[in-house]
C-alpha cells in the first residue's frame, strides 16, 4: 500500500513511523521542516524526526525506554560505521606504503643487477665506444621523465661516460614526443645534454612555474581517498620545491615569500619577474620597482609628445606673402596683422 503523507499527519504513530522507508522518511521531515542531511542513514533520520515530534507533542512521549534504546542503537550503529571507515583508512595507508616499499626495493634490485653487469670501460681504456654502452641507458618513462633523467645521469656518472656522448647516448631510447622535440632542435643544441634535457623537460612542462601550477590546481577526484588525495599533493609540492632547489628553510622561505608577492601585483609586472626568474623576495622588490618606475616615464613621454602637432601651411594671397587687390574680397584674412578681420572698404566710403 502506498504511503500516505496527509494520513500521517492527521494520525501519526511511532509504529507506522518505524515501518516507513529512507523515502517516505523524508517526506514527512519535509512536511515538518526538520533539517537533516540527504547523505544520512535512515535510523538518523529518523530519530531526529521521532525526537521533533515528541518535542512538539505530536507524539505521545514513551512511557518505557524503547525511545532511549532507539537512540542508543542508532549512536552505536555510527560509532560502528566511524570504527570500520578507521580501520578502512588505516588498512589503505599501510597498502600504501606496502606497494611504495616494495616498488623502491625492486628497483634497488634492479639497480644492483644493473651494476654487476656494467662494463668495466672507461676513459683511460683507450677511447670510448657508445655501441658497447647504449644497452644501458635506461628505458625512457613518458610518466616520470625526471626520474628518467636523474636514473640516466647517475649511471652516466658511475660509468664515467664522457658528459659529451651523454646526448648520443640518451637520444638511443627516445621515442613519439620526445623523439620530436630531439629532432626539432639543431644541430649543436642536439649535441648539449643540457639543451636536451632542457627543451624535454619543457616540452612535458616540467619547468618550476609548472610544478608550482599542478600543486596550487590539484583537486580531490570522487574516486580518490583522502589519503590518496594528500600523498599527490605532496608529490606536486615535493616537486616543485625541487625544481627550485629548494633545501633550506631559508630557500623555502623565500619560495613563499616570493610566490605570495608575485600573487599581489598586476599581470605585467609579474610576467616581467618571471622572465627574469629571480629567487630572493629582495631582488624580486627591486625588479618590480625598476620596471614600475621605467613604465611610468614612458607614459608620460607619450602623454607629453600627445600634445605637440604641426599646423598646416597655409598660404595666402600669392606667393611673396602680400594680398592681391585684384583677388580680395571683403572679409579676407590678412598675414600681416596676425589673422585679424579686415574692414570692408565699400563701408569706409560709406561712413
Amino acid at each position: 500500500m502506498p504511503f500516505n503523507l496527509d494520513k500521517f499527519v492527521a494520525s501519526p504513530s511511532v509504529e507506522e513511523l518505524d515501518s516507513l522507508k529512507k523515502s517516505e522518511i523524508i517526506k514527512v521531515a519535509k512536511h515538518y521542516g526538520i533539517e537533516f542531511q540527504p547523505l544520512m542513514r535512515k535510523d538518523e533520520i529518523k530519530r531526529y524526526v521521532l525526537e521533533y515530534l515528541v518535542d512538539e507533542s505530536v507524539l505521545p512521549k514513551p512511557t518505557d525506554n524503547t525511545f532511549e534504546l532507539k537512540r542508543l542503537e542508532i549512536e552505536m550503529n555510527k560509532e560502528i560505521r566511524l570504527k570500520e571507515m578507521e580501520r578502512e583508512r588505516e588498512r589503505e595507508e599501510r597498502e600504501m606504503q606496502r606497494e611504495k616499499e616494495e616498488r623502491e626495493e625492486r628497483e634497488r634490485r634492479e639497480e644492483k643487477a644493473r651494476e654487476h653487469e656494467y662494463p668495466k670501460i672507461g676513459l683511460d681504456t683507450g677511447g670510448f665506444d657508445v655501441s658497447k654502452h647504449v644497452k644501458f641507458v635506461p628505458k625512457f618513462q613518458e610518466d616520470n621523465v625526471e626520474k628518467f633523467f636523474n636514473h640516466f645521469e647517475k649511471l652516466g656518472e658511475q660509468l664515467k661516460w664522457p658528459k659529451d656522448k651523454w646526448s648520443i647516448l640518451i637520444q638511443s631510447n627516445f621515442t613519439g614526443k620526445t623523439q620530436e622535440v630531439y629532432s626539432a632542435l639543431s644541430i649543436e643544441d642536439s649535441m648539449d645534454y643540457d639543451k636536451v634535457k632542457k627543451a624535454i623537460l619543457q616540452a612535458y612542462e616540467l619547468v618550476p612555474e609548472a610544478y608550482r601550477q599542478k600543486f596550487r590546481k590539484y583537486r580531490k577526484a570522487d574516486t580518490q581517498t583522502y589519503v590518496e588525495f594528500a600523498y599527490q599533493k605532496e608529490r606536486h609540492f615535493d616537486r616543485w620545491c625541487a625544481s627550485k632547489k629548494v633545501s633550506t628553510f631559508d630557500t623555502l622561505r623565500q619560495l613563499m615569500l616570493v610566490e605570495e608577492f608575485k600573487r599581489c601585483v598586476n599581470d605585467d609586472i609579474k610576467t616581467h619577474l618571471e622572465e627574469n626568474k629571480a629567487d630572493n623576495l629582495k631582488e624580486v622588490a627591486n625588479l618590480a620597482d625598476q620596471y614600475a618606475l621605467t613604465h611610468k616615464f614612458g607614459k608620460v613621454g607619450q602623454t607629453q609628445n600627445k600634445g605637440q602637432f604641426s599646423r598646416p601651411n597655409k598660404k595666402y594671397g600669392n606667393s611673396s606673402g602680400t594680398t592681391s587687390n585684384s583677388g580680395s574680397q571683403s572679409g579676407s584674412i590678412s598675414p600681416t596683422n596676425s589673422g585679424k578681420k579686415q574692414p570692408d572698404s565699400s563701408r569706409q566710403k560709406n561712413d
